[in-house]
C-alpha cells in the first residue's frame, strides 16, 4: 500500500525529473545573457576575438527563455484551471523582485549621482511608473528602466493572449496560433508601424488608457461569471496584440516572431502530452523556425548595407541555436535527473537575469570597471552575481511565491 506521504514524495521526485531540464535551460540562458553584457565591460578585446559573426549570445539566451515560458506557462494556467490563480502566481512570481530591482536602479538617480537609462527621467513620472507596473513599457514607447525589462513586456503580452485563448476555449490551438504569428511576421511585419499610437495620441494618454484597460481586463477575467470572464480575457488579448502590432519599440515583425516562438513552446508541450498530434507539433515548430529566420533575413534589408548581412547572419544563427538547444534538452534530458547544482542555477535564473544589469551599474558607479582586460574581475562579478541572486531568491522570490500559493489555495476553499 502506498501511503499519502510516499505518494507525495514520488510525485515530487517525478516533478523534479520532469522539470529539471527546463531549469537547466533557464539557468544556462540567464547566465549567457549576463555574460553577454558583462564581457563588454571586463574583457572587451577577448570578446571581440572569440565572438562569432553568426550568433548574438543575448538574443540566443532570451529566445531560449521564450521557448521555456511558452512550454510551461499555459500548462500552469490549465493545471490550476482558474484565471484568478494564474494571475496571482504571475504577480507573486515576478513583481516582488522586479520592484526591488527597479528601486535599486532608481536610487542613484534619486541621489543625484546619475541619470536614468534611455532618458527615462524626461518622461512624466506617473506615466513611467504606470508603464513599468503594467510590464508593458516596451510596447508603450516608454524606455526600459533596466535594459533587460523589454522581455518582460512580451511575457505580459503572452500571458494576456494565453488567458484570452483559455477563456474562449481555443487554448488547444497553439500550433496554428504559432504558425499564424510566424506567417504574419514574414508577410506583413515589415509593413506595420512602430510606436504609432504613442506618436499620434501621445505617450501619456496611451499609457493611461492601456493601464485602465489592462486592470479592467484582468479584473473581469478573474471573476466567476462566465460572460465577464470571457469579455475580460478577450479585452486583454486585444490590448496585448494591438500594442505589439502597432506600438512596439522594436519592429512588429520581431514582436510577432517572439509570440510565434512562445506558442511553439506551448505546441510542443501539447504534442508531448497527447493534446495534439506529434506531427502537428513538429510541423508547427518547423514552420515557425523557417518563417522566423526568413522574417529576420527579409527585414534585414531595411538596415544599411554594411549591417544587413551581419544582422541576417547572427539573427539566423541565434534562432537556429536556440531551437537546437531546446530540442536537445527535450530529447536528451527530459527524463534524466539533472544535478542539483544545475537545477539550482535555473531556480535563481530570474534573479540572475534581472539583477546582473543592476550589479554592473554598481560596479561602474564604484569604479570597479577595469580600464583594460581583467578576467579576474569578470570572475568576481559572476561569483557576486550568483551569491546575490541566491540571496534574492531566498529572501524575496521564494517567500513571495509561497505567499502567492497560500492566497491561491485560500481562493479554492
Amino acid at each position: 500500500m502506498v501511503t499519502p506521504t510516499a505518494e507525495r514524495q514520488r510525485d515530487a521526485v517525478s516533478t523534479t525529473t520532469r522539470l529539471g531540464w527546463l531549469d537547466l535551460l533557464r539557468g544556462v540562458a540567464a547566465l549567457v545573457v549576463a555574460l553577454h553584457h558583462a564581457t563588454y565591460y571586463f574583457v572587451p578585446a577577448a570578446r571581440a576575438r572569440v565572438e562569432v559573426s553568426w550568433l548574438e549570445p543575448g538574443k540566443y539566451g532570451v529566445l531560449v527563455f521564450f521557448l521555456v515560458s511558452g512550454y510551461i506557462v499555459p500548462a500552469s494556467l490549465e493545471r490550476h484551471g482558474r484565471v484568478r490563480n494564474f494571475w496571482i502566481s504571475r504577480l507573486f512570481r515576478i513583481y516582488p523582485l522586479l520592484l526591488v530591482a527597479c528601486a535599486l536602479t532608481l536610487l542613484p538617480f534619486l541621489l543625484g549621482v546619475r541619470g536614468l537609462r534611455g532618458g527615462l527621467e524626461q518622461y512624466n513620472p506617473v506615466t513611467a511608473t504606470l508603464a513599468h507596473l503594467t510590464m508593458l513599457q516596451d510596447v508603450l514607447a516608454v524606455p526600459n528602466a533596466i535594459n533587460v525589462l523589454w522581455t518582460l513586456s512580451y511575457e505580459m503580452v503572452f500571458y494576456l493572449l494565453v488567458v484570452a485563448l483559455f477563456v474562449t476555449g481555443a487554448h488547444r490551438r497553439s500550433a496554428p496560433v504559432a504558425l499564424l504569428f510566424a506567417v504574419a511576421a514574414l508577410a506583413v511585419g515589415a509593413l506595420l508601424p512602430t510606436t504609432l499610437l504613442s506618436r499620434t495620441a501621445g505617450v501619456d494618454l496611451v499609457v493611461a488608457v492601456s493601464t485602465v484597460v489592462l486592470v479592467a481586463a484582468i479584473a473581469a477575467a478573474v471573476t466567476d461569471r462566465p460572460v465577464l470572464r470571457v469579455a475580460g480575457g478577450v479585452l486583454g488579448g486585444v490590448l496585448a496584440l494591438g500594442l505589439v502590432v502597432v506600438n512596439g519599440r522594436a519592429g512588429a515583425w520581431e514582436g510577432l516572431v517572439i509570440l510565434a516562438v512562445m506558442f511553439t513552446g506551448t505546441a510542443l508541450y501539447r504534442a508531448e502530452h497527447g493534446q495534439i498530434s506529434r506531427r502537428a507539433g513538429a510541423l508547427a515548430a518547423g514552420g515557425v523556425l523557417v518563417a522566423a529566420i526568413a522574417a529576420g533575413c527579409w527585414n534585414a534589408r531595411t538596415l544599411p548595407a554594411d549591417q544587413a548581412s551581419a544582422f541576417a547572419s547572427y539573427w539566423s544563427g541565434s534562432v537556429l541555436l536556440a531551437a537546437l538547444t531546446f530540442a536537445a534538452g527535450w530529447a536528451l534530458l527530459r527524463h534524466r535527473r539533472i544535478p542539483r547544482v544545475l537545477t539550482g542555477l535555473g531556480t535563481i535564473s530570474f534573479s540572475v537575469y534581472l539583477l546582473h544589469p543592476v550589479l554592473l551599474m554598481a560596479f561602474d558607479q564604484f569604479g570597479f570597471i577595469p580600464e583594460r582586460e581583467d578576467p579576474l574581475r569578470l570572475l568576481i562579478f559572476v561569483v557576486m552575481l550568483l551569491v546575490l541572486s541566491w540571496a534574492a531568491y531566498r529572501w524575496i522570490e521564494a517567500p513571495a511565491q509561497n505567499l502567492g500559493r497560500r492566497l491561491a489555495r485560500r481562493g479554492r476553499t
